[in-house]
């Protein structure tokens, strides 16, 4: 199978892509669902930790959601988007999650669901499987679509780099298509193992590819989270917003060995866990009168502050109060990742750090998960409703990209059956280079992208570090741009190009912004 066409075509295997797909396939339209990756598993839903909120209607939480959402925010979100959060979001969780994919969420002995409370919640709202609620759901959604009697509609194209949506502005073959409405087309992929492009057509297609924290040197994510949705978004013509919000999660586990930090939840801390410096003193309370549940840009650059005083590599999360057998029991992952990296978490402190973790800017789009080009949506990490404004409230990541990813597949209900195929005759090929790549230098590249990333575009800018930044990108993209035009396709040169791409974004965004809120902290 080479070029072909689809209904509808969704790029990525997280949680919105998956809840979009599910809604969709369920009345009989063709689905491709494409990841980079060898096994659609592999996503940053995968590695979520903490939990996913659950307030139904009964529980008459849904003005303190909104108002906790807002508040973590600095009363930066998009109210109207907090509110369909709220009361949207529990219904999906109860048609999808349980009663669907049948999600394993914890219980307590009469059956009902536990609840845990995290950082800047005002009240225990949040369900979870141990500290692999990501994992839990991840699997189920996989497992759900993957039942080819229910679903022989669906496929999966896994270790499939998408290059770039199609546009007739941009890739059609005759000059009189530039005058037409600006729309998305589908896309070009590259088969990374035939090293083949395809050309694959759809009537709407879903932008459901996470975040850009892979692009720092120290993160949380996938390596696939590098922003090549929101490159491709960019170059066809979409609207992107507010990507000067990093979020940076306060707690990851610190070793030298690799970029991809170990995420240490943030329900360590909402189940009573402090932090403690070199010293071994507490020092929250200096910050913020929540202390360790304030929110999470307060808690990094705090955990930041006393690295740099100490002169240390780390500070460290205390949780020794608990008994071995509960952390054990409430935090199984966590516990055996610290014993294989000889730390008892039981018996001594967990040294951490904070990592870029979540993205809260992305593709602009509307409450539906519409952008300004017309068949193109964006769900998840990758998009933005303004859900999060400048800073995101913990664990609505999960549920916001469940609750976008389904809303999106009920817009898209209503009217696909009246769009037509477009001539695939009137789209061009794409055209290969045939210089080949040179993986050493691109590996090299993206290290100088990651180091800047992580010290001039991190959890402390200025001026001077982000003019500094400009200087690298710009020679990085020369060389790139140069190169890309006759090169060989291959993945590493494909999220080189629009990592790059988006470092600029975020650069950009940075300098605009003259105010320090949320998330961005802007030094004089």
């Amino acid at each position: 199978m080479k070029d072909f066409k689809t209904d509808v075509l969704i790029l990525g295997t997280g949680i919105s892509g998956l809840s979009s797909a599910i809604k969709l396939a369920e009345k009989k339209l063709n689905i491709t669902i494409v990841t980079r990756e060898k096994r659609p598993e592999i996503t940053n839903t995968f590695w979520a930790q903490g939990g996913i909120i659950y307030s139904p209607k009964d529980s008459n939480d849904q003005e303190d959601l909104v108002e906790d959402i807002l508040k973590a925010s600095a009363y930066t979100s998009n109210l109207e988007a907090a509110k369909i959060l709220s009361t949207r979001s529990a219904e999906i969780i109860d048609e999808i999650l349980i009663h669907k994919s049948h999600t394993d969420f914890a219980k307590d002995a009469e059956g009902e669901l536990l609840f845990t409370k995290e950082a800047a919640h005002s009240k225990d709202r949040i369900i979870y499987n141990g500290d692999m609620t990501g994992k839990a759901i991840q699997v189920s959604l996989l497992n759900y679509l993957s039942n080819k009697e229910v679903f022989p509609n669906v496929t999966f194209l896994t270790s499939h780099t998408a290059i770039d949506l199609i546009t007739p502005n941009h890739h059609g073959s005759l000059i009189t298509q530039r005058y037409e409405e600006n729309q998305v087309l589908g896309a070009y992929l590259l088969n990374q193992n035939s090293k083949e492009v395809r050309k694959v057509l759809s009537k709407v297609t879903i932008l459901a590819t996470g975040g850009i924290g892979a692009l720092y040197l120290h993160h949380s994510n996938s390596e696939g989270a590098r922003g090549d949705g929101h490159a491709m978004a960019h170059r066809a013509g979409a609207y992107v917003t507010n990507m000067e919000f990093i979020q940076f999660h306060p707690t990851t586990f610190y070793n030298r060995s690799s970029h991809r930090r170990f995420l240490v939840s943030e329900a360590v801390r909402g189940e009573g866990g402090r932090l403690i410096n070199a010293k071994g003193e507490a020092f929250m309370k200096k910050y913020h009168p929540d202390a360790e549940l304030a929110p999470r840009d307060i808690v990094s650059r705090a955990i930041l502050e006393e690295m740099i005083a100490e002169k240390e590599d780390c500070v460290y999360l205390d949780i020794t109060n608990k008994a071995e057998d509960y952390l054990r029991n409430r935090f199984p992952t966590i516990n055996a990742y610290c014993m294989e990296n000889k730390v008892d978490m039981s018996k001594e402190p967990i040294p951490v750090v904070p990592a870029a973790h979540y993205t809260c800017g992305g593709v602009k789009t509307d409450l539906k998960g519409r952008t300004n080009l017309k068949r193109l949506y964006a769900v998840g990490e990758v998009a933005c409703t303004g859900l999060h404004g400048a800073n995101r409230l913990a664990s609505t990541s999960l549920l916001e990209g469940l609750t976008w990813g389904y809303i999106a597949a009920e817009d898209i209900l209503t009217y696909i059956q009246q769009l037509t195929d477009y001539d695939e005759n009137k789209i061009k090929d794409w055209l290969q280079g045939h210089e080949e790549v040179d993986l050493a230098l691109i590996t090299q590249d993206q290290m100088t992208l990651k180091q800047t990333m992580w010290n001039y575009v991190g959890l402390s800018r200025s001026k001077n570090r982000l003019n500094r930044a400009r200087a690298m990108f710009m020679e990085l993209q020369d060389e790139i741009s140069k190169f890309y035009k006759n090169a060989q396709l291959h993945d590493e040169l494909i999220g080189l190009r629009n990592g790059v791409e988006v470092a600029f974004m975020v650069l950009n965004a940075s300098l605009r912004n003259q105010k320090s809120v949320g998330c961005f902290y802007l030094k004089n």
